[in-house]
């Protein structure tokens, strides 16, 4: 065979990296149930019995660091009172314990407990600014929680996309907006969320997370450089570090500042959202310390305007806690300025 073909370069690419990806399997004690009956989850489990642990969900991940760190997605991994065992594609199985979870982004890091006589492969993570569209990917992960290193492979179909997604096992009404995410037709299946999308050099280029219900071939992952940044905070930290402004708010397009009537067609409009007891500007927050307020817009951050395609969280990723930040904004159609200091997101 070719070493140049198609094939050769796939199969290269999946012997590379298979080996680091991991079933996740989340499992509960039945005490911690509610309003479930034992035997629906096992029709074995007798009443009486006491109490069991057993699987109630899962998903896939894969190691990214020989010292056993796992990354996968934060709704994976969401449920604070489970257990999650890491079944390694030897088949083997370890308990782990979760690291850290990104309070931004849909990632989440765990560790295997106990690495006594492991020695384990992890994946090399590549640039996500190099990713264009039509470029053949590879998905790699734990389908219907069934198949393990279940293989498929397609193209990147789209960058840059904004969607709001409720996330697999996540809380129930949990939706989360995901920007700048990655949209493939690769076959991506309830179980491979938080498994690796893979390029043909065998290299990490995004995490499966979501995929739209009813549609064919649509799928999403996160850019994998978003996690760059939190392993290297878990490694020197022992946490992922993310700055804090302390408000929220909706992205302005021409057509919503028409709806609106607003002053201007694009910035950051801070106004609360759904979320009971969510305020517009967190009290006690950075923001809420510079001043300022619902129905302020924000156009400028350290004087670089905020456009149409852009996003200030994307800006705030690239300023680190303590920075000292200028946000220029409208107020009642006037212009006014402020300094802020970011503080760590806990």
């Amino acid at each position: 065979m070719d070493a140049n073909t198609h094939d050769h370069l796939t199969i290269k690419a999946v012997k590379k990296v298979a080996p680091c990806v991991v079933s996740l399997v989340m499992t509960k004690q039945i005490s911690q149930l509610r309003d479930v009956n034992p035997a629906v989850i096992n029709p074995y489990i007798k009443a009486g019995q006491g109490d069991q642990a057993v699987p109630v969900g899962g998903g896939s991940g894969f190691i990214v660091h020989p010292n056993g760190l796992i990354l996968t997605n934060k709704h994976v991994v969401f449920d604070p009172d489970a257990e999650y065992t890491a079944v390694l594609s030897d088949g083997s199985e370890h308990a782990t314990t979760i690291v850290s979870r990104d309070p931004v982004n849909d990632i989440a890091f765990l560790k295997i407990k106990s690495m006594h006589g492991l020695r384990l492969p992890h994946a090399l993570l590549a640039s996500t600014h190099n990713v264009e569209l039509g470029q053949t990917v590879i998905a790699i992960g734990n389908a219907l929680g069934l198949f393990s290193n279940t293989v498929s492979k397609g193209i990147i179909s789209g960058l840059a996309r904004t969607i709001s997604a409720s996330l697999g096992s996540s809380p129930e009404g949990h939706v989360e907006n995901l920007r700048g995410v990655i949209q493939t037709d690769v076959a991506i299946n309830s179980g491979n969320s938080g498994g690796p999308l893979v390029n043909l050099d065998g290299e990490v280029i995004g995490i499966n997370t979501a995929v739209i219900f009813g549609a064919q071939n649509i799928g999403f992952a996160l850019p994998i450089d978003w996690a760059r940044q939190d392993l290297k905070d878990i490694i020197a930290h022992g946490r992922i570090i993310k700055p804090y402004l302390g408000l929220v708010y909706i992205m302005l397009t021409p057509m919503l500042a028409k709806r609106l009537s607003t002053a201007v067609d694009c910035g950051a409009l801070i106004m609360h959202d759904q979320r009971p007891g969510m305020d517009a500007v967190i009290a006690g927050s950075p923001a809420h310390r510079a001043g300022l307020r619902e129905n302020d817009i924000i156009t400028e951050l350290d004087d670089k305007p905020i456009k149409e395609d852009g996003d200030l969280m994307d800006m705030l990723q690239y300023r680190h806690v303590g920075d000292k930040i200028k946000l220029t904004f409208l107020r009642d159609g006037k212009k006014h300025e402020c300094r802020v200091t970011l503080e760590e997101r806990r």
